[in-house]
């Protein structure tokens, strides 16, 4: 899918899945079970045995699908997101910006979103050509930090990540978050085996974007 196409798909969502599991096996519930509850962002993160393998599968699976977007997840450097993307990563996300992989990316036009959490950091990521900055830890100062950086940068594109919850949601996206990314607070339920929880809650977090959006 192209690029533009992956950045629209996640923002008219709202929300990107962050996957952290045990084996392959809990990562692929999960993103199933995020999927059957309609969100189309799954962020499949490289702290979980075998990453890559699940990454292709899942591309493979949905290959010319526009209802799921695949992606990678604590990614820390560009050799890792170029082994994503050729496994079929449709986005790269990373806890911190880092220059080169920025570069990378862009230079096989694949989505692209650095953590930032100083004003600084969100100018730098803009500069750098990424395409969204990843405001994280976002529990540290709340939906007001993306209120107040878009003050000074009315243009930068944020999604928080961290402390984000179907409580929230609504307030992360009135304060001007083009979308969310949520981990324990929405596939808590693997931790038990209860994966129709996990749709249960991806299906409250994308009604409560779609209020805070006024849809």
């Amino acid at each position: 899918m192209d690029k533009e196409k992956v950045l629209s798909r996640i923002r008219e969502c709202g929300i990107v899945a962050v996957v952290r599991a045990n084996d392959a096996d809990q990562a692929l519930r999960i993103a199933e079970a995020c999927m059957k509850g309609g969100v189309a962002g799954i962020e499949l993160t490289y702290t979980v045995p075998g990453i890559t393998g699940i990454i292709e599968k899942l591309a493979q699976e949905y290959k010319g699908s526009e209802d799921f977007i695949i992606g990678a997840g604590t990614v820390l450097d560009e050799e890792t997101a170029r082994a994503a993307i050729l496994a079929g990563a449709q986005y790269v996300v990373s806890p911190y910006f880092r220059p080169e992989m920025v570069k990378l990316c862009n230079r096989y036009r694949t989505a692209v979103m650095p953590g930032a959490m100083t004003i600084k950091e969100v100018a730098e990521v803009m500069e750098s050509g990424a395409d969204i900055a990843k405001i994280f830890p976002g529990e540290l100062f709340g939906p007001k930090i993306i209120k107040a950086i878009s003050g000074p940068l009315p243009h930068a594109r944020m999604m928080p990540t961290g402390g984000v919850t179907v409580d929230n949601a609504a307030e992360w996206i009135k304060a001007g978050a083009v979308a969310l990314g949520a981990g324990s607070s929405l596939t808590g339920g693997a931790k038990t085996g209860d994966y129709d929880s996990i749709t249960t809650t991806a299906r409250k977090f994308i009604e409560e974007i779609k209020r805070a959006r006024g849809l």
